[in-house]
């Protein structure tokens, strides 16, 4: 496989992916159903139209990303022209996840052809549905010297990261996180780690409870909680949580019904494994809405659990399903104390009214992104970086940066054979006071 895509032939590309994306809409929208039982809506919001709009942002732009970018030469190099040049890294390997199968296997490979790489990408054996038709669109758009899918579990996986790649990009769990970048260590291969974390959702007192409620509903049990950047759980003033309670349950029936198992909107568990771990995390005891649980359909119903044990199984790690801990808190030293007792997360959001108390909590702890008032919806625009921090990732990308992701920049000071300062050159004894007088008032 070549390393390189010549920048003219990446916008025809790019182009090609986009019309044969529209062709293939329905066969997304049926492959993603079967997967989830993702609603053809969500399946529009989330995985296919996100990619249609990465795909035009990346046409729009891509002649303007690959030009030279030309900055101020150093007083010291004058006269020079001096630049920095976007370089493609070259054989990039793409190992995609299953919770947006769509999605984040065409939202880096975008980003890879745009800067110019070639790409092996491996989507998850466990959305088996969208891993065929995404094969089926990049084989139709690309030859195989410029981008290829290749299909394996996780033997197959190890044994591509035992090759030697020009770049690295994963999204996935953290303990698989950390087996990429091993690999990748042997060779000094760059990486992006997308991974996750338990985020936390923190409501002030005061905040408006009932657009906390609809927001939170919506951000949670999206995709059936299989989020990375999902409300892990919630953090929240302990004289306003049942009112709050009382407003969750209310808000997920209107998205849902009254038998949620019967809503054409919410989504099924991706596998009997991960049906089966996310069942063990429900302690009925502690359930105070919810707790269905169907094995056959990989049914898990939303599931608010009141004030559950912090050493327990639930909250151990990222959930990554249906399942909204509510935990609550009555100063900010206990607020900080819980949140303190994780890694830095992938996402924080915080529901105030109170601006100076937002602004203590975006500033005093550390993770990837977030919202203030809302929650997920950084993740909607291109001009933000995404990615995490810390134990929920490294690197960053979308827009612009994800060009810059996928671009070694090189820079390049270009010099005219006149100019020439020869207080730089050797000998310097009978002129080193001078000198250093020179270049400390210079710099």
């Amino acid at each position: 496989m070549s390393s390189i895509i010549p920048v003219n032939k990446r916008k025809l590309l790019l182009k090609k992916l986009l019309i044969t994306l529209k062709k293939y809409e329905n066969e997304v929208t049926d492959a993603l159903y079967k997967d989830f039982k993702k609603s053809s809506f969500e399946t529009f919001l989330t995985e296919f139209n996100y990619v249609v709009s990465d795909l035009k942002y990346a046409i729009s732009n891509i002649e303007k990303w690959t030009k030279p970018k030309r900055v101020w030469p150093s007083i010291m190099t004058i006269p020079s022209s001096d630049f920095i040049y976007s370089e493609p890294y070259g054989r990039v390997l793409i190992i995609a996840p299953w919770n947006y199968p769509f999605q984040l296997a065409f939202s880096p490979l975008i980003a890879a052809i745009s800067a110019g790489n070639t790409v092996v990408l491996k989507p998850s054996e466990l959305s088996f549905q969208t891993s065929q038709i995404i094969t089926k669109i990049v084989e139709e758009v690309f030859d195989v010297k410029e981008a290829v899918v290749v299909h394996g579990g996780p033997e197959f996986a190890q044994s591509l990261l035992e090759k030697k790649w020009d770049y690295i990009f994963f999204t996935g769990s953290v303990a698989v996180g950390k087996i990429v970048a091993q690999a990748a260590a042997k060779h000094l291969t760059p990486v992006t780690l997308e991974l996750g974390g338990k985020n936390p959702c923190i409501i002030d007192e005061g905040a408006n409870l009932e657009v906390a409620a609809k927001r939170i509903v919506w951000g949670k049990f999206v995709n059936a909680g299989q989020t990375c950047i999902a409300p892990d759980y919630i953090l929240i003033q302990a004289k306003e949580k049942y009112d709050f309670i009382e407003l969750v349950k209310k808000e997920i029936i209107v998205a849902y019904g009254e038998n949620q198992e019967e809503s054409k909107d919410f989504p099924r568990i991706i596998s009997s494994k991960h049906w089966k771990r996310l069942s063990d995390l429900i302690e009925p005891s502690k359930v105070i809405f919810g707790g269905i649980t169907i094995e056959n359909d990989k049914y898990i119903s939303p599931t608010l659990i009141d004030e559950p044990e912090m050493r327990s199984e639930l909250m151990k790690d990222e959930i990554f399903g249906p399942i909204l801990p509510i935990i609550s808190y009555s100063t900010e030293h206990e607020l900080q104390s819980i949140i303190h007792k994780f890694e830095k997360p992938l996402a924080l959001y915080v529901f105030s009214n109170n601006k100076k108390f937002a602004e203590k909590m975006i500033t005093e702890f550390s993770f990837g992104g977030g919202c203030v008032n809302d929650c997920m919806v950084h993740f909607a625009n291109k001009r933000l970086p995404f990615g995490g921090v810390g134990n929920s990732g490294i690197g960053a990308y979308h827009g612009k940066l994800g060009f810059d992701t996928f671009s070694h920049k090189k820079t390049i000071v270009k010099r005219p054979n006149w100019g020439d300062n020869p207080i730089r050159y050797a000998p310097y004894n009978k002129k080193s006071n001078f000198i250093k007088k020179v270049i400390s008032w210079l710099t």
